[in-house]
Formats: structure tokens, sequence, C-alpha cells
């Protein structure tokens, strides 16, 4: 069964970029500490000491048994540094920690598909600038060059080795993080929410319900499914925000519309009018939003300690205190307040490029769009789309590609 699983993940998920789009080596030791001017000779009989420094390499390594690389292809920064993980399973994943002078949150970002970190690099740092928060972010194994090949069980032991390199080498705490998923991400992002009790936050950005859900109408979760994130989100007890464009043609906006609805402690929700899979970075919505939350994160109190002994493998029963501006908003959706929740097994193949969103079917099953259900979806590629003022969240977002149009696409069956 495994064997079928892994086949299913490895023809619906995974594209890494090839070739990577930086290189990793290791740091160039430090330069010896020079001789003292007037050093006095020692006495008679006395040990010689040692110069601090002298004829030892500085090793900079991690609790958590990580060890510090260097970035190559990639802007080098004084506040970026890069590391070695070892995951349970074996493989060495690269991650990289940006960090940021005065920040109290730290934002673990699991990013979408066919994107590793030399084309994450910018976003990341810009993140973490306009955001105020630490920020880690990796690639999943064989991505960039992080070893082992993808799978969905290797995505989780990942980030379970990156928030443990957190909290074990950066002094974060489980109280202070966020957890931030993008498309694919999004799977590895509530796998560990799930099973934090004292989270901070998680943000959903463009998230799927299920691999399969991608792909096919099902009615049902099955055995071979992967990411089964419509199962997990219930289990997260920290504040959920979800960011969906609504002219997404890879992972339709109903996605992101279930979870928000199955979230227990649900944030105002962001549906951006006219976005697409790869490019809601690029509206001014998108950063204004995110520092709005952040900003009420930072601001609400960590989640109380739990009970162990009271404590098991479900949801806890208590109530999870909610951000300040969630009450603000009632926490309710700008677009569904008063619709029914968005089924979840009506979803067709993302091939069908060509065809409208705003369909027919989902209209007679009361799932009108509120946003333009007669609108014809904008191409994946609208890159001579007019974009809006993007100053605050520099410019060179509009050359960087985050993820790949075609990263749900089913592959062929014969063949690599």
């Amino acid at each position: 069964m495994g064997a079928v699983t892994s086949t299913v993940a490895a023809r619906f998920a995974f594209f890494p970029p090839s070739p990577p789009s930086y290189g990793v080596e290791q740091p160039s030791p430090p330069p010896p500490p020079p001789p003292p001017a007037a050093a006095a000779a020692p006495a008679a009989g006395a040990a010689a000491v040692e110069p601090e420094g002298e004829g030892k390499e500085k090793v900079k390594g991690g609790g958590d048994g990580s060890r510090v690389v260097e970035l190559t292809g990639v802007p080098r920064r004084g506040n970026v540094e890069a590391r070695r993980l070892r995951t349970k399973r074996g493989t060495e994943v690269v991650a990289m920690h940006v960090r940021q002078a005065g920040a109290k949150l730290t934002l673990l970002y699991s990013h979408g598909n066919a994107a590793d970190l030399g084309q994450m690099y910018e976003l990341f740092v810009e993140l973490s600038s306009h955001l105020n928060v630490n920020l880690m972010g990796y690639d999943y194994s064989g991505y960039g060059q992080s070893s082992g090949k993808p799978s969905e069980q290797n995505t989780y032991a990942d980030i379970e080795a990156v928030y443990r390199c957190l909290i074990e080498t950066y002094g974060a705490s489980e109280d202070n993080i966020i957890l931030y998923g993008q498309s694919v991400g999004s799977g590895p992002t509530l796998d560990l929410a799930s099973r934090l009790t004292r989270l901070r936050a998680v943000v959903l950005h463009s998230p799927i319900l299920s691999g399969l859900r991608v792909m096919y109408p099902v009615k049902h979760t099955y055995w071979f499914d992967i990411y089964k994130n419509i199962d997990k989100i219930p289990l997260v007890r920290c504040p959920v925000l979800v960011i969906h464009g609504t002219a997404d043609e890879v992972v339709d906006c109903s996605h992101g519309r279930a979870l928000w609805e199955l979230a227990k402690v649900k944030y105002e929700p962001l549906w951006i009018k006219g976005g697409n899979h790869c490019n809601l970075e690029l509206y001014p919505e998108y950063i204004r939003h995110l520092k709005k939350f952040v900003g009420a994160i930072e601001k609400s109190p960590p989640p109380p300690p739990i009970d162990e002994s009271t404590e098991s493998s479900g949801p806890s029963d208590r109530a999870p205190a909610e951000p300040e501006c969630t009450a603000e908003v009632s926490r309710k959706s700008t677009d569904c307040r008063d619709k029914t929740r968005p089924s979840v097994d009506h979803r067709h193949s993302t091939d069908r490029r060509e065809k409208p969103r705003g369909s027919t079917d989902r209209r007679d099953k009361s799932r009108k769009s509120v946003d333009h259900p007669d609108k014809p979806r904008a191409s994946v590629d609208q890159s001579d789309r007019p974009r809006k003022s993007i100053d605050r969240f520099g410019g060179m977002m509009k050359s960087v590609r985050l993820c790949n149009i075609d990263c749900f696409k089913v592959t062929a069956t014969s063949g690599s």
C-alpha cells in the first residue's frame, strides 16, 4: 500500500526545480587571530597557553546536530544563515534562517511546488523585513540541495527537523512560532500544526484539501490520498489565516474556503479577487493583510499550557484564545458568510484550463461566488496584466517565479 501512496504522491505533487537554482559550500574557516604584539615569555616550567581559537577551526553547529553552510548563487547577507539538518528519515535538508532585529515571532515557511530556496530567497528576506519576524525556510528532501527523494512522509520529517532546529539552535519557543504553508507546503504545515499544542498561529496560502481532491472530484478520503489536510485542520488549536486567489486555476479557491470553514479558530480570510496560484504576493492587500494578522497575533496572549494529565492525541476540549482583531470581524469571511460550507466533493481536473471557474454546476449547488461568478478565470500566466503598486514589497517580486503552474498536473504513466 505504501508503494501506491508514494506513486500517487510522485505523480500528483512533486516537481523539484532541475537544476537547483542555488548551490551549497562549506563556510571558510575564520582567520587565526593575530599574535599579541608583546607576548611575555612563560615562566620556567609553566605550560604554554594556546591563544583562543588558534590552531582550531571554529565549527558552527547546533544543538540539533545541524551544521552551518553557505548558499551560493544568491546574495550574501549578514542576517541570513544556512544550515544542513538531518531528518529522522536519514535525509539532509537545507534550511535558511533570516534574523530580524527585535522580532518576537518566528515564521516557519513551507514553500510551494517547483521552487527551492534560491528562488524563495528574496521573498523570505522581504517577508522577514516587512512583517518584522524571524523567518526559517527550507527545501524538502529532493529539492534544491537537500538529499533524498520527495515524498509525503519525507516532507513531514523535513518540517520536524526544521522546527527542532528553531527550538534547539535559534532559541525559538513553540508559542512564538507561526507556521506558513504555501500550496503543497500546506501539507507538512498542517501535519505539524495538528500535533503541536501551543503553536501561536497558522497561515495557509493557496492550500489544498488533499492531493487527490485537486485532481479528481472524490467524495471520500481514500487511504492512498496524500496530504489529507481536510482531516487535520480540525485538530489545529491556534488561529488560522487562509489566503487564496479567486482566479486560481491550479488549486480552486473552494479548497481554501473549505479549510477556513473547518478551522476551529478562524481569522478573517483573504480572498484576493483575480489572484491566481502564483502571484498573490504581487497584490498590495497580501502583505497588508498579512501584517495585520501578524500584528494581531503578536498582541494576543500566547496559548495557555495544557494539562498533560488530561491531554490526549486528539484536540483539546478547551477553546483556544483568539487574536484581538478576530472579534472585530466576528471571524467572518467577506465572501462566504451566508453560504453553506463549500462542498469538497465536486472538484474537476485542473487540466481543463480553458473552462471558466464560474461553472453552472457549482452555482446549482448553492455555491455562487460573490466575487464575480460570471467572469471567466484569467490565465495563470497573465504576465501582461496590469499590476497594482508593489513598492512596499519590493519591485524584485515581479521577476521571482514562485511556483510552477503545472505543479499539480498528472504526469504520464509511462517514462520517468
